[in-house]
């Protein structure tokens, strides 16, 4: 490395050594309201007040949300904002079209064979899925239909107005939170330190001539020894509905690794809990967990209350024992 290079490193982990308020990584508690800036529409908000004025999310639970800074978890330009400022203080940021929802694109604008189209949306302001793009019909003459894809809210600055509720340091309370905002559940979690015995190539010459006489490797093999090792672990605990959340069932891995990357933790285990008061399916037996532990009711009112299609899932998994 150049003594330019050198210099330049220094100076980044001063900068950040010297920075106050909230910085990437941490968890920050928010209560926000976003609007467009033209029309003053409503585009999202933590505000339960708010959203029973505009007669939204009639089913749906208003509260303030946890992200953390850095992750996207919400627009760059709010995250942005956020760093460097403390609980208690607010703020106001416009999001411009281009880093919110995109600008409007004329050529998504598209006429399709209606025969695309499921005969019951095959009307102006259905919103449809064709060829796995999401849109709303414009117009339908004779067989052919008009169709937008552009983001509803494509072309639209959003401005956001926030206020820093809080700061959230539990580790539980983390994890807690990452699930709600990665699978939209409130599940069970704890953390535990365990002990395992490890296998451990020996880097150090003084080292070799004694961990020789503790292996069963050849002469010309790794030298190896046995080694103590404490594992952080982050224990989930499984329920039906996570087994059957489509978000987890693909994704599983990488939600792990953000999980191990955010919370510090050396791997995540996903558990299912039987005896009185248990449920009989659960986590860690693959995709569907235990599911053929559970009656045909529990297992519909699984599917139900995880908002998936049966027939649906079943094609899936036909298709994957296939491959």
């Amino acid at each position: 490395m150049s003594d330019d290079s050198e210099a330049e490193t220094a100076d980044e982990e001063a900068s950040q050594d010297d920075a106050t308020g909230l910085q990437d990584g941490e968890f920050v508690t928010l209560e926000y309201t976003a609007r467009t800036v033209e029309g003053d529409d409503l585009v999202d908000t933590t505000s339960q007040e708010i959203a029973d004025e505009e007669g939204v999310g009639e089913d749906q639970e208003f509260e303030p949300r946890t992200i953390v800074i850095g992750e996207g978890h919400i627009f760059d330009p709010v995250e942005e904002d956020i760093i460097g400022k403390e609980v208690g203080d607010e703020g106001s940021v416009v999001v411009s079209a281009t880093e919110a929802f995109g600008e409007y694109d004329d050529e998504e604008v598209q006429t399709i064979s209606a025969e695309k189209i499921p005969e019951d949306d095959r009307y102006p302001g259905a919103h449809v899925d064709v060829d796995g793009e999401h849109g709303h019909v414009e117009t339908i003459i004779g067989g052919r239909a008009r169709v937008d894809f552009n983001h509803p809210l494509a072309g639209e600055d959003v401005e956001y107005e926030y206020e820093i509720i809080d700061v959230v340091d539990d580790r539980e309370a983390k994890a807690q939170n990452l699930l709600e905002t990665m699978l939209g559940m409130e599940l069970e979690v704890f953390f535990e330190t365990d002990v395992e015995e490890e296998e451990q190539i020996v880097e150090d010459a003084d080292d070799l001539e004694d961990a020789a006489d503790e292996t069963d490797e050849d002469e010309d093999g790794p030298v190896t020894e046995t080694v103590e090792v404490e594992k952080d672990t982050l224990y989930i605990e499984a329920t039906p509905q996570l087994s059957m959340n489509q978000q987890w069932m693909f994704q599983k891995q990488q939600i792990a690794q953000q999980f191990v990357e955010l919370l510090g933790v050396d791997r995540v285990i996903v558990q299912e809990t039987l005896g009185e008061g248990a449920g009989m399916m659960g986590g860690m037996g693959g995709m569907m967990g235990g599911m053929g532990g559970a009656g045909g009711g529990d297992l519909e009112a699984a599917l139900e209350d995880a908002d998936v299609d049966a027939d649906e899932l079943a094609e899936e998994l036909d298709v994957e024992d296939g491959a």
